[in-house]
Parts: C-alpha cells; sequence; structure tokens
C-alpha cells in the first residue's frame, strides 16, 4: 500500500513538473472550488522533496574532504610584520654566493621595527637639540643640579630654624636677648616649682651653682631636660617642647650661673669645669 501511494505521488510529481506551471493559471482561474486535494497532494510531495534534495547536498558537500590549510598564529603573523624576515622555504632566493666556515649569508632586509627605532633617535635628537640647546626651554643636568642644591640649601635652613636637626651632640648656647627672653618664659612656666622662679632650687637642685648631679654645660642640660630623670621625678619634655625650645631654655638656665637666689639650695652633685677645647696645631 505504502509502495502504491509513492508510485502514485512520484507519478504526480512527474505530470506536475512535465506539465510545468502551465496548469497553475488554469487552476487559478477556475476559482477556489477547483482546488482539488490531489493538487495539494503533489505540492506537497514537490515541496518535501525540494527539501529531501537540499539536505541530502547539505550533506555530500559538507561530506566532502577539504584540503587542510595551516593557519599561522597571532605571534608567528606579529614577527613576520615586525621583522620582514624571508620563510626558510625560500631562503635559498636570498641567500649569498659566498660561505664562511660553512655558514651562507642570507640578504635578508632591515627589519622594520629596526628602522623605526632609528629613525625615533633622529627625531627625538632634533627635539633634544631645539628643546635643550636653541631654545633653551628644557633644564640641562646642571641646571637641574644647581637648583636642586638650592632647594636642599633653602630646606636645610628651614630645618635648622625649626629645630629639627637640634640634638645633645650639636646643641650650641644662645646668647641673643630674644632666645634667652623665651627660655625664660618656658622656665617660669614649666620649671619654677621644683627650681625656684631665681633657679635657687627647692624639691630640684640650685641651677646657679657649679655643682651638676649629670653634668654642666650646654648638651648635659639639653639632655637631661629632653630625657628627664625619672627616678628623681624629672619628666621628659621632649613630647611638650621641641628642640629649638628645649635649647632656649637651657641657655637661659646656664645665665642663671652665678646669681645670688634668695634661699639657695646646698650644692649637690659634682663640681663641674668646661672641657677646654683642643687646640688645632
Amino acid at each position: 500500500m505504502i509502495n502504491n501511494y509513492f508510485t502514485k505521488a512520484f507519478n504526480r510529481l512527474s505530470l506536475a513538473i512535465i506539465s510545468g506551471f502551465t496548469l497553475t493559471p488554469q487552476v487559478f482561474a477556475a476559482g477556489e472550488s477547483d482546488f482539488t486535494s490531489t493538487y495539494y497532494e503533489t505540492v506537497a510531495i514537490v515541496l518535501l522533496l525540494i527539501i529531501f534534495i537540499a539536505l541530502l547536498s547539505i550533506i555530500y558537500f559538507e561530506s566532502k574532504e577539504k584540503p587542510l590549510q595551516k593557519r599561522e598564529s597571532i605571534f608567528a603573523r606579529f614577527r613576520q610584520f615586525i621583522t620582514r624576515s624571508a620563510p626558510i622555504e625560500k631562503e635559498s632566493e636570498i641567500m649569498f654566493e659566498h660561505a664562511y666556515d660553512g655558514i651562507r649569508e642570507l640578504d635578508n632586509k632591515v627589519p622594520p621595527w629596526f628602522s623605526w627605532l632609528f629613525y625615533i633617535t633622529i627625531i627625538f635628537a632634533v627635539y633634544y637639540m631645539l628643546d635643550y640647546h636653541v631654545f633653551e626651554t628644557g633644564k640641562l643636568m646642571y641646571d637641574e643640579y644647581n637648583e636642586e642644591m638650592s632647594l636642599a640649601s633653602f630646606e636645610m635652613e628651614k630645618l635648622k630654624k625649626s629645630g629639627a636637626l637640634l640634638n645633645e651632640d650639636n646643641v650650641t648656647e644662645l646668647t641673643e636677648a630674644a632666645a634667652l627672653e623665651s627660655g625664660k618664659t618656658i622656665f617660669n612656666n614649666n620649671c619654677i616649682a621644683c627650681h625656684a622662679a631665681d633657679g635657687g632650687g627647692m624639691v630640684g637642685p640650685n641651677l646657679t651653682d657649679d655643682y651638676w648631679i649629670h653634668g654642666g654645660g650646654i648638651k648635659n642640660i639639653f639632655k637631661v631636660i629632653k630625657y628627664g630623670v625619672p627616678e628623681k621625678g624629672m619628666i621628659s619634655w621632649q613630647t611638650q617642647l621641641n628642640a629649638s625650645q628645649i635649647q632656649q631654655v637651657a641657655s637661659f638656665i646656664l645665665s642663671l650661673h652665678g646669681t645670688k637666689p634668695a634661699a639657695p639650695k646646698n650644692p649637690e652633685g659634682d663640681l663641674w669645669q668646661e672641657p677646654e677645647e683642643p687646640v688645632i696645631q
């Protein structure tokens, strides 16, 4: 039964192909009532046959072996672009006749990257000459050095004035009236409770005589004020006074030497004498 159906369908398909589309206008002209079931079956079979043939064609062409083309990697193409070197299979075309120790030389072109670098150096040399030596808009190393040295000297002076570089090893005694007055103010605000206003001593030792517990002189006094003497109740003042202020108050204390306090405390410590500076021959 199925074979008969396909036989009839094939016969109808053959009839449709032979007659072409000559019958189609007649069918449309006859009106919608003339579209019989036989006509629709024929159209459906033709469409199915066209689809079937199209699928077979796709399967056939896809199954055919195609020659494999090796695709170069991106890196290989980039290397070829920047070097422009001849492929290995073409090296015989650019090979020189002479040889040294069995080594043949290739007449490769200059790599583009080398040419680009050469051109860039020329452009930079022209720019450098114009900028630094013709128009003098750029600073030479010598000028930059002098500028940096001037800036460093300025910063050094600022540090010296701020006292940031002062310590017990390089501190010096101040004798200017303004510095001593500033030291007196600091002394009155922080030290008279232990040393009295005239430096004669109370809880703390007398600051006007020649005896010192931890050594006299600007360096020793600066050190005691800075770090304190916790076992004697003397606190460290480096968190409350900067180095310049400590220098000022230490210089003021030295200015009290030899004065006559109202109620001087008995001497404490050892007799202090300033060490003599070595004479440079």
